[in-house]
């Protein structure tokens, strides 16, 4: 997981079949911010490897700082 220009890049290892990675993604972001899967929301990009994603509670800004700081913590 990392900066990628605005986008925040994260690499999964589940296969892009039948929704495995979306739903994979899901999980992980779930996770990661504490929040339940139902908080998020694909808004584009179901079939593409960039997406976009809505996180309904939390404000974009403490989503980057949740997910980025767990960058930030393995490298220290």
């Amino acid at each position: 997981m990392g900066q990628h220009g605005d986008a925040i890049k994260i690499k999964l290892r589940a296969p892009a079949v039948k929704g495995k990675a979306n739903a994979a993604l899901r999980s992980l972001l779930a996770e990661k911010l504490k929040i339940h899967e139902r908080a998020l929301v694909l808004e584009r990009g179901d079939k593409s490897r960039e997406k976009t994603i809505r996180v309904e509670g939390l404000a974009e800004e403490e989503v980057r700082r949740l997910l980025l700081s767990t960058v930030s913590a393995k490298t220290n």
